[in-house]
C-alpha cells in the first residue's frame, strides 16, 4: 500500500511539473472512500490551474476522476478508492449509540462518521433528494423514514408517505408511525392529501401548534408536479414555504432535477440537497444548488453528497436488503417505544461532522 501510494505521489509531481506548476506532495490520509493528498504549491499559484488538470492527473493515476480542492495552506487531490468497503445497515447501527430527535440517519461521511440530518433544525427544514436510477435514492429514503421511527415515537413523528409509483416506500407501510392510512399512490389522493396537510398547517398557525412533527416523503415529485397539476404544486408550494413552524416537513425525491420543476418559490425553499448521480453538470448544478459540486461524477449505489448552506459532505449510504428492512420494520412495531438494535461489539456515539452539520444537529 505504502508502495502505491508513494508511486501515486510522484505521478502528481511529475503531472503538475510537466504542466509548469512545481508541486511536492507532503503527505496525506486514507478515508473509507478517498486518498486524499496534500499537495504544496509556490505562493501565488492558482488553484483552478491545478483544478483544469484535474482529467490528466485522473488518467495518470488510473482513477475514474479526481477531486482538487482548496485547503488553509495547501491544495488536497482527492482520489476514489477502488476497493472502498461496502456500508452495510448493520455495520451503520452497530456506530450509533444516540440520535436527537426528528433526525434522520444519512450514512457514514468520508472520515467514517454517522452522518445524522437534524430536520426541525430552522436550517434544515425541507430536504431536496436528487439522482438518476441506480443512484440509490430510495434505498436512501428508506433509511430516512426508518430511522426517524426507530429513534421517535408516534407521539414525537409521524410519517406521510407519497408514491405515485408505489413501490419505493411500500415496503414501509406497515410502521406504526405513518400517518394518512398507509402508502398514497392515487394521484387525486396525493394532491387530496396535500391539500389536508396546508389545512393541518393553517390548524396548526392558529393555535400555535407544531406537535407531532409530521416528515412527508414524495417518491418522485416531477410526476407529482407534472400529473397532479395546479393544485397539487400549489398545495405542495405552500407546505414548503410555511410548512416548517407547523412541524411539517418536505423529503421530496426526483430523479432529473430541473429549473421548470422545482420553480423560483419552491427552490428557495429546500435549504438542504442530497445529491447521487446525476446525468449532467447541469443536473449537478440544479440539484446541488451551487455549481462545482462534482455529483456529475458520483459512481451510484449509495454515493451522495450533502449542500447545506454552501458546505458539500460526501458521504455513503448504506446497502439495505428487503430482509433487513422487513425485520427493522417488524422490530420498530414490537417495541412500540422505538430504540435501535444492541450492537454486537464496542460502539461509538454517532457525534456531528464538521461545520454546518454541527451547527444542524445541534440547534
Amino acid at each position: 500500500m505504502r508502495h502505491t501510494l508513494d508511486a501515486q505521489a510522484d505521478r502528481i509531481e511529475l503531472v503538475l511539473a510537466s504542466h509548469r506548476v512545481p508541486a511536492q506532495v507532503r503527505g496525506g490520509r486514507i478515508t473509507p472512500q478517498a486518498v486524499k493528498f496534500e499537495v504544496i504549491t509556490p505562493l501565488g499559484t492558482r488553484v483552478n490551474k491545478i483544478a483544469a488538470l484535474a482529467d490528466e492527473l485522473a488518467m495518470a493515476l488510473g482513477a475514474r476522476h479526481v477531486e482538487v480542492h482548496r485547503r488553509a495552506g495547501y491544495i488536497e487531490i482527492e482520489v476514489p478508492r477502488q476497493d472502498r468497503p461496502r456500508i452495510t445497515l448493520r455495520r451503520l447501527l452497530e456506530r450509533v449509540k444516540r440520535v436527537p430527535p426528528a433526525t434522520a440517519l444519512l450514512g457514514l461521511d468520508e472520515n467514517g462518521t454517522p452522518l445524522l440530518l437534524r430536520l426541525d433544525s430552522p436550517d434544515v427544514a425541507h430536504v431536496l433528494l436528487a439522482g438518476t436510477t441506480g443512484s440509490g435514492k430510495t434505498v436512501l429514503m428508506r433509511l430516512m423514514a426508518l430511522s426517524l421511527a426507530m429513534w421517535n415515537r408516534q407521539a414525537q413523528v409521524q410519517l406521510v408517505l407519497l408514491d405515485p409509483k408505489g413501490r419505493g416506500l411500500a415496503p414501509l407501510i406497515t410502521l406504526p408511525h405513518v400517518w394518512g392510512g398507509g402508502v398514497v399512490r392515487d394521484m387525486g389522493a396525493i394532491t387530496a392529501m396535500l391539500e389536508k396537510l396546508v389545512a393541518l398547517m393553517e390548524t396548526r398557525d392558529r393555535v400555535g401548534s407544531s406537535w407531532p412533527r409530521m416528515v412527508v416523503f414524495v417518491d418522485e415529485l416531477a410526476e407529482v408536479v407534472g400529473v397532479g397539476g395546479r393544485k397539487a404544486s400549489r398545495a405542495l408550494t405552500r407546505l414548503v414555504q410555511r410548512g416548517r413552524e407547523a412541524g411539517i416537513h418536505i423529503v421530496a425525491a426526483t430523479q432529473k432535477p430541473s429549473s421548470t420543476l422545482l420553480g423560483s418559490v419552491m427552490k428557495g425553499n429546500f435549504p438542504v440537497r442530497i445529491v447521487g448521480r446525476v446525468a449532467s453538470a447541469d443536473d449537478a448544478r440544479v440539484a446541488a444548488g451551487i455549481g462545482g459540486s462534482g455529483a456529475e461524477r458520483l459512481r451510484g449505489h449509495g454515493d451522495f453528497i450533502l449542500v447545506a448552506g454552501g458546505e458539500v459532505i460526501h458521504f455513503q449510504a448504506p446497502h439495505i436488503t428487503d430482509e433487513e428492512l422487513r425485520a427493522h420494520v417488524q422490530q420498530v412495531w414490537a417495541a412500540r417505544r422505538p430504540r435501535p438494535p444492541s450492537p454486537s461489539g464496542p460502539s461509538q456515539r454517532a457525534t456531528p461532522t464538521r461545520g454546518l452539520v454541527r451547527r444542524l444537529l445541534s440547534t
